[in-house]
């Protein structure tokens, strides 16, 4: 009598090649459909938190009007005595954005050499602060080291708008300004105030502690133009001396660092003069002249 006589099964089930491809596809359809998704969430709450991080910007830029009766210099000259030369808005900033002992730093660096790129006694020089970075920069979470002056430096994601140029100094944060919120004639709602721009692939852009910039006034590491020059090319002369405009960028390029621009999709945050936080599409570039000058004139509807 044999197995299957008495009630017993010798067979062995297996799976198909078929079967097994089948399987597959399903789960690679499955992981495609779920990971744009996911990369989407994350996306939607990196640019969230860069906008709670200018908001917390543009709060602490109002509460530094009110205790000094105007808005911060967008970069501190040499020329100016005492003070903390070369430095700019984000060091100012610091008192109101929770981080008083970095300021305290500063202000005892300043006394024993007025020269910020020693460090130390220029502790903040390489300091990450947090609020000054936009989560979807990693490089901006640690400090990096530059590669032409090969120091170690803290990098901002934002920038002050210092209007349509470096010379023009018809926005609200520029060399030695002091710009009153009255001052603002087009209106703080409709003047910029601060905005997106990841630092240089060489990190010698973007430096919020102080820095030179391109010209020694700050320009390209803590303020801003929105239809920038080139005023002194960086490689070899291969960026064109501008002028350039908001638009989309890549990391890896060198030329990107004069014009705001953001990792976000479509677009960047920026801060108005009112403390508002927007986020304004590229296609919106014909209308940034207007919107970084605050006295210009100019009528901007439906922004």
């Amino acid at each position: 009598m044999t197995r299957t006589e008495i009630g017993h099964c010798s067979c062995r089930f297996a799976v198909t090649l078929i079967e097994v491809l089948i399987v597959i596809s399903v789960i690679t359809l499955v992981m495609g459909l779920l990971l744009p998704a996911v990369q989407q969430v994350r996306a939607a709450a990196a640019r969230t938190k860069c906008m709670n991080n200018l908001k917390q910007i543009g709060l602490a830029m109002q509460m530094y009007h009110d205790q000094y009766g105007s808005l911060p210099a967008g970069h501190t000259s040499q020329r100016k005595p005492g003070g903390m030369p070369l430095s700019g808005w984000p060091l100012s900033l610091l008192p109101f954005i929770e981080q008083p002992e970095v300021f305290a730093n500063a202000q005892g660096a300043y006394r024993q050499t007025s020269d910020p790129f020693i460090n130390p006694p220029h502790l903040g020089l390489a300091t990450v602060v947090p609020t000054f970075i936009c989560p979807s920069d990693g490089r901006a979470y640690s400090a990096q080291l530059c590669q032409l002056s090969r120091i170690e430096i803290a990098l901002t994601c934002y920038l002050g708008v210092s209007g349509k140029n470096d010379a023009a100094h018809d926005g609200v944060l520029f060399e030695d300004s002091q710009v009153r919120l009255q001052d603002i004639i087009d209106g703080t709602s409709h003047t910029l105030l601060v905005g997106e721009r990841p630092p240089s692939p060489d990190f010698q852009y973007g430096w919020w502690y102080a820095g030179v910039g391109q010209s020694g006034s700050g320009s390209l590491d803590m303020i801003l133009g929105v239809q920038e020059h080139n005023l002194l090319p960086l490689t070899a002369g291969s960026c064109r001396p501008g002028e350039y405009t908001f638009g989309a960028g890549r990391l890896n390029n060198e030329c990107d660092i004069f014009h705001f621009w953001s990792l976000h999709s479509s677009g960047a945050n920026f801060c108005f003069s009112d403390g508002s936080v927007h986020f304004l599409n590229y296609s919106m570039a014909p209308l940034l002249p207007a919107l970084a000058t605050r006295a210009g004139g100019e009528v901007v509807d439906g922004w």
